[in-house]
């Protein structure tokens, strides 16, 4: 599918560049977009992948396999999150993580390949992007050192406020917009009975309060025990 620059230019892997800089990167690298419907799969754990993936619209979800087929889903991705460069890079026995989209989706697809080549000749263009793409790497440690402070916890409640906490820097408002039960029991590596009833009790308790799609703390983490 032909790219419409229009939905690149406020992606943060082209913050710094024009919207003629950003036409000039797309058709020099030969970049596409594509469209996945809810349940697909982007990529493959334990796959190759030649492409660095940029979400465009939608929601999707890491899911990391290990070699029993055993599956622990991550953050959700958003609009201008950048999947696949890691396994791109360095190639397909070192992806162990699969990405599945929680709703239909669209991606940019931008080939890895094409993307080293082409730098010589696209010059401060190529430069940016580059450094907007390390600066996603960073973002993906980050989310990955929330995942590991997530599963670290014992008790159940407490990751269910530092789940919270996390969602609160990063959609910075009191109000959170959160995932449905199991989804959010896949983030948080619990059964979803679990998490159901202990949400239950966090209300009742004026911990939390919660909507359709929303949760919003009453009472701050250190509260809590």
């Amino acid at each position: 599918m032909l790219v419409n620059i229009s939905k690149l230019v406020d992606l943060p892997l082209f913050s710094g560049l024009t919207s003629k800089q950003i036409s000039i990167f797309v058709t020099a690298i030969g970049c596409i977009t594509k469209k996945f419907d809810k349940g697909a799969y982007i990529m493959r754990a334990f796959e190759s992948n030649d492409y660095i993936w940029v979400m465009l619209s939608g929601k999707s979800q890491i899911v990391v396999e290990d070699q029993f087929g055993n599956e622990t889903s991550g953050h959700l991705l958003e609009k201008g999150y950048v999947m696949g460069a890691t396994s791109a890079i360095v190639k397909g026995e070192y992806n162990f993580s699969s990405i599945e989209a929680v709703t239909e989706i669209e991606v940019l697809i931008i080939p890895y390949a094409k993307l080293i080549q082409m730098g010589p000749s696209l010059g401060q263009i190529h430069g940016i992007v580059m450094k907007n793409l390390l600066e996603a790497f960073s973002m993906k440690l980050i989310l990955m050192m929330e995942k590991l402070e997530l599963v670290s916890q014992k008790s159940l409640r407490r990751r269910i406020m530092i789940y919270l906490s996390q969602q609160s820097r990063h959609q910075k408002t009191d109000v959170l917009q959160v995932p449905g039960r199991v989804q959010m029991a896949k983030v948080l590596s619990c059964n979803r009975s679990a998490l159901t009833r202990e949400i239950g009790l966090m209300e009742e308790e004026g911990i939390i309060e919660t909507g359709k799609g929303w949760m919003k703390v009453i009472k701050e983490v250190d509260e809590v025990k």
